[in-house]
């Protein structure tokens, strides 16, 4: 009987372009541009930009595009640091059932080995999808389970959706692509440590699971072997990180090629935790368009599934005052009272002079929540609220799907209109516009490093013209 890592082997290397359905070849291209203004923008803001810096002092052949550095780097250093520097601002997309961000981890990989090969732009996409629909099912296998043991799916599911990938792109058959997937097993890691006192380390976790897949590809190419039960063994992924033994993943696996999760991967209207997402798009709902000065409101109870406690509403003390930006964007209270306050919650809102707003902190000392069983989690991340304000009134809103699902989506004109706002920060208009279409009509795209030219050449935002 086959192990999960050849199943998953001879899918990726197996699928063709032409059986991609069109909705879900057009759902990954718009994945990818999402992601890439997310990267963009935090490079005009100086966020998670450590990656490019020590991938450029390690040099190497010119192999692949990297954003904000004219010179070429060495693809598995390019994709490491595109991917944390599209993590950066945690603005990017995330498969809610999986608790995966998929994009951030595969496209970053898919780029690199895509451009350091010469790939077509059609292969890389089915190297998007394939890659995409592994990080998903594997996530989706333990739903929720790895965050309770203080681990980042993100980085342990991600890295074999990526070595995927870079398997597939790398010419790999489908013995060498299951030695890669386990060798990959080896690579995997991510902790949930920097919820403790708000380090921006998340953005590390995609970064070194994009780098790890792109060099188990080439390990594998070279002959190098990894265990062949490197996921469901007794030693494998699954019992090594949540003690699962004979997990059965078949589930997951036997619809492969029919049932497309690409299409589910939700994207992000805020740059917080998606864990939070339906809870803070409730209170938009019922603020409706007004904004509330601490005085007006005496109490704010937000209501969430259990399992979004420990990341995004506790500890109390450190949420109800976020000591760094990042613990803000997973401070449930601090962002519902940023929303009240200002009726947005964007990129200026965790910059490091707005998380001490005194208004806004005296309103999130007023947030408290609760708990309930929501039945769309977790195939979403909804949420509620009830506002009483000082003169009797209580607002109330919920929202059993948070805003960019499948099923409360966020329209393609309205993705695209992200990205336009998040690259607009690095990119001048017509080179923003130039890369929109390379991205969207990527099968078409013959030469991928002319496409992704204006990535190399972004500028700040102090420094565009």
């Amino acid at each position: 009987m086959a192990t999960v890592a050849e199943r998953l082997a001879r899918f990726a290397t197996a699928l063709r372009y032409e059986e991609i359905p069109p909705d879900v070849v057009e759902a990954a291209k718009l994945h990818l541009l999402d992601l890439l203004g997310c990267g963009l923008a935090a490079h005009a803001l100086g966020v998670a930009t450590e990656g490019c810096l020590a991938m450029v002092e390690l040099g190497g052949e010119r192999q692949a595009t990297a954003i904000g550095i004219e010179r070429c780097l060495p693809a598995p250093n390019a994709a490491f640091a595109n991917a944390m520097l599209c993590h950066g601002l945690d603005f990017d997309d995330t498969h809610p059932d999986a608790v995966c961000h998929v994009s951030v981890v595969v496209g970053p990989t898919a780029l690199a080995a895509g451009e350091a090969l010469g790939a077509a732009g059609s292969e890389i996409v089915a190297a998007l999808v394939a890659g995409s629909e592994i990080v998903c099912r594997l996530g989706m296998a333990a739903s929720g389970e790895f965050h309770a043991r203080g681990f980042h799916p993100t980085a342990l599911c991600g890295i074999f959706g990526a070595t995927a990938a870079a398997a597939r792109l790398g010419g790999l058959d489908p013995e060498a692509a299951t030695r890669a997937l386990g060798l990959a097993g080896s690579m995997a890691g991510g902790l949930l440590a920097f919820l403790d006192d708000g380090s921006p380390t998340k953005p590390l976790h995609p970064g070194w699971a994009a780098h790890g897949a792109l060099l188990a590809a080439r390990l594998a190419a070279h002959g190098a072997v990894g265990p062949r039960s490197v996921l469901e063994g007794r030693f494998g992924l699954f019992h090594a990180f949540l003690g699962r033994q004979g997990l059965d993943l078949d589930r997951e696996l036997a619809d492969l090629g029919t049932r497309w999760e690409t299409l589910r991967i939700a994207y992000k209207p805020y740059p917080a935790c998606h864990l939070m997402h339906g809870a803070l798009g409730a209170v938009a709902k019922a603020a409706a368009g007004r904004t509330f000065a601490p005085d007006e409101v005496a109490e704010i109870v937000v209501t969430v599934p259990e399992p979004c406690v420990p990341v995004v509403l506790e500890p109390v003390a450190a949420k109800l005052a976020p000591r760094t930006p990042y613990e803000a964007k997973f401070s449930l209270q601090y962002c519902a009272a940023a929303m009240l306050r200002y009726g947005r919650v964007g990129l200026k809102t965790y910059a490091a002079d707005a998380i001490g707003d005194p208004e806004v902190l005296t309103l999130a000392r007023r947030v408290r929540y609760a708990v309930k069983p929501y039945p769309t989690y977790p195939k979403a991340y909804p949420g509620g609220v009830r506002i009483r304000l000082q003169d009797a009134r209580v607002l109330e809103a919920e929202a059993p799907y948070q805003k960019g699902t499948c099923e409360n989506p966020l329209s393609a004109d309205e993705v695209r209109g992200k990205f336009r706002g998040n690259a607009t920060l690095a990119l001048a208009e017509a080179a923003r516009d130039a890369l929109e279409h390379a991205i969207l009509s990527l099968e078409r795209v013959g030469d991928l490093r002319a496409a992704l030219a204006p990535l190399g050449v972004a500028g700040t935002a102090g420094s565009r013209r």
